[in-house]
């Protein structure tokens, strides 16, 4: 994401892997990398960006995060678009 060894520029990759580790890795036994890799991405797809509330956004799901910003900039892009109309 940044500079190699600055980890300042990787913060959010840096809190990433940190809750990544602390609250699944750490907590499993995998038999093996395949196994991981499975139950990683497990955990990222149906917990991580769908159940799990982040304070980057305050409080809310990702998910649904984003959902709400994409009406939010729909609705400005076609006022905007009313007003110069």
């Amino acid at each position: 994401m940044g500079r190699v060894g600055c980890a300042l520029d990787n913060a959010a990759a840096e809190a990433f892997n940190s809750t990544l580790k602390v609250e699944f890795v750490h907590r499993q036994h995998f038999r093996t990398r395949a196994e991981a890799r499975i139950k990683i991405s497990t955990w990222i797809a149906d917990f991580y960006n769908t159940t799990r509330r982040h304070s980057a956004n305050d409080g809310p799901v990702p998910i649904p995060f984003e959902h709400q910003m994409a009406r939010a900039r729909s609705a400005s892009t076609a006022q905007v678009r009313a007003e110069v109309a």
